[in-house]
């Protein structure tokens, strides 16, 4: 492998590993309330609702209404907290990246559609270049450099549920 493949692989992981952290670091702040985004008697575990600040707050556009009718929907907020700490896992391991890329990618692509419009830009934000990058990440081969993903390739879990892979 030349110098220049192994750079290129180096940021695939780092890329994927900040990715991964992000995620997941969302997943443990929003459960546990460690006063970062979500205060502690705001936390999922003390009854809070992870999805309610965000829904009931910053949504704005032609969809406020649809977005804001999901708020503290217990059933939202078990799909919102178990993507992000499948996100988060997957990433970090290097494991099922496909299918998490685009669990990662449509979660984003929903927040990009619950802020419509964009402050900075008329067009796009940040959303839509993590939509790409989650894209990116679970179609490339960064899981198997610093990652599980050969091993995981391998198991039963992917023999049976090979969107997994």
């Amino acid at each position: 492998m030349s110098a220049v493949q192994q750079k290129t692989n180096f940021v695939w992981v780092l890329l994927r590993l900040v990715m991964g952290w992000t995620m997941l670091w969302a997943f443990i702040d929003k459960l546990l309330g460690l006063g970062f985004a979500t205060k502690p008697e705001r936390a999922w575990i003390n009854g809070g609702s992870p999805t309610t600040g965000f829904l009931k707050n910053a949504v704005q556009g032609p969809f406020a209404e649809f977005f804001h009718s999901l708020a503290g929907n217990p059933f939202v907020d078990w799909l919102f907290m178990l993507g992000l700490l499948g996100v988060g896992v997957g990433f970090l391991l290097g494991i099922a990246m496909r299918f998490s890329g685009y669990v990662g990618a449509l979660m984003m692509a929903l927040m990009y559609v619950a802020l419509i419009q964009p402050i900075n830009n008329p067009i796009t934000d940040d959303h839509i270049i993590n939509v790409l990058v989650f894209l990116l990440l679970g179609h490339s081969n960064a899981g198997s450099t610093f990652g599980l993903q050969n091993w995981w390739r391998k198991t039963s879990v992917v023999k049976i549920l090979p969107f997994l892979a």
